[in-house]
């Protein structure tokens, strides 16, 4: 049915403690993405809303947010994929739209996290994983990623000042970000001195909650066509997998298995390598996973993403920027709205249009979007 583009996007603030309703929140980035496009709610064929369940008390968001936008009657889906929800969202409007179903297809995540307490999201987070083996344990999101930053320091020497230094990336681009939750510059001392969540990682190595939305559409090519769209964006490739929930079928020393079979079957679907990309996001919800990330991509060798960050490779000057919109160390992780954001900043990125924090003349992006710990893992390859 010919090529898929992304075509407009949009995104709010990323916050602690939104005042409005979670209907307020999409709507500003329901408005953003659809002023982008040029679009009309006629334009739009369906919807897909996407969110994790359990962090505010709307039951079946869907059909709420659709009413609350205009979208009915056109059909509207949910997705959910924890924090990987709004990239499972993209993979799922491209099928709607290659296989002619739809001409478009508008992708809104959200999550308003401030709906509830610090204590009861980690509860919450910790049934992301199995509810019978591991979470009655206790399990929570920062003990698991400390799983495998200790496996990392001990088998590659990775030191903990390589996890800071991520940190200090995140946050040298995080003030050049005026959606970002947190602009404040952190140097590597304080990140260093900062106390413990759970050994290794500490305050700074770990993102925080957040309230917040983003949206995308995603057309074919007579779409547009009819919009006059003068700087679409082509999605190349679209790769996802899954894991193993329980913690006992992983092997803590090759980073996220999903990461890399969703890289392999994307980068396939594009017909690139990981040498050809310009510009990427990844899931940074802990310093450990940007680490992880580098070499499940195929950036670097296993072992050796220490290097790339040591040498400011994925700096906006080096040879493969990484998250210079701040990564969710700097956003803030909205869990829903988080994979819509990283999609946001690479459309931006390929139009040149991402300001302070552009990147010179980038061809083709890569975002990088994972949920839970590993659980599922989507890859999407952008293109001019």
């Amino acid at each position: 049915m010919g090529r898929v583009a992304i075509i407009g996007v949009g995104q709010s603030a990323f916050s602690r403690g939104y005042p409005g309703s979670i209907r307020e929140l999409c709507f500003e980035a329901y408005k953003e993405a659809m002023t982008d496009a040029k679009a009309q709610n006629k334009d739009i064929g369906a919807s897909v809303i996407c969110s994790s369940p359990e962090y505010d008390k709307q039951r079946s968001p869907a059909g709420v947010m659709a009413e609350y936008l205009g979208l009915t009657p056109q059909p509207t889906f949910y997705a959910e994929t924890l924090c990987s929800s709004s990239s499972t969202g993209l993979k799922l409007a491209y099928s709607l739209v290659k296989s002619g179903l739809h001409q478009s297809v508008l992708v809104l995540g959200f999550q308003k996290m401030s709906e509830i307490s610090s204590a009861e999201s980690q509860e919450r987070m910790g049934r992301g994983a199995d509810i019978q083996w591991e979470s009655p344990f206790g399990t929570m999101m920062p003990a698991y990623y400390a799983m495998y930053a200790r496996a990392y320091l001990t088998h590659y020497g990775v030191t903990e000042e390589d996890l800071a230094l991520i940190r200090v990336k995140a946050a040298t681009y995080g003030p050049l970000n005026e959606k970002a939750g947190f602009k404040k510059a952190v140097d590597l001392q304080t990140c260093l001195s900062a106390d413990p969540v759970a050994s290794p990682l500490k305050v700074y190595d770990c993102c925080a909650n957040a309230d917040g939305a983003s949206c995308f559409i995603v057309a074919n090519e007579q779409v547009v066509k009819d919009l006059g769209i003068a700087k679409p964006i082509w999605v190349l490739g679209v790769g996802a997998a899954s894991a193993p929930v329980n913690m006992a079928g992983r092997d803590l020393f090759t980073g996220l298995k999903v990461a890399q079979l969703a890289s392999q079957e994307a980068y396939k679907m594009a017909g690139v390598s990981a040498k050809q990309i310009n510009v990427a996001e990844v899931h940074d919800c802990f310093t450990i996973a940007e680490m992880m990330a580098y070499e499940n991509l195929g950036f670097a060798e296993p072992g050796q993403g220490k290097e790339l960050i040591r040498a400011k490779a994925t700096y906006k000057e080096g040879h493969i920027p990484v998250n210079v919109d701040g990564g969710l160390l700097s956003k803030g992780h909205p869990i829903g709205a988080t994979g819509g954001s990283q999609i946001r900043t690479i459309v931006l990125q390929l139009r040149g249009e991402a300001g302070p924090m552009q990147v010179k003349d980038p061809q083709i992006g890569l975002v990088h979007n994972i949920g839970g710990v590993g659980l599922y893992g989507n890859v999407s390859i952008l293109g001019r």
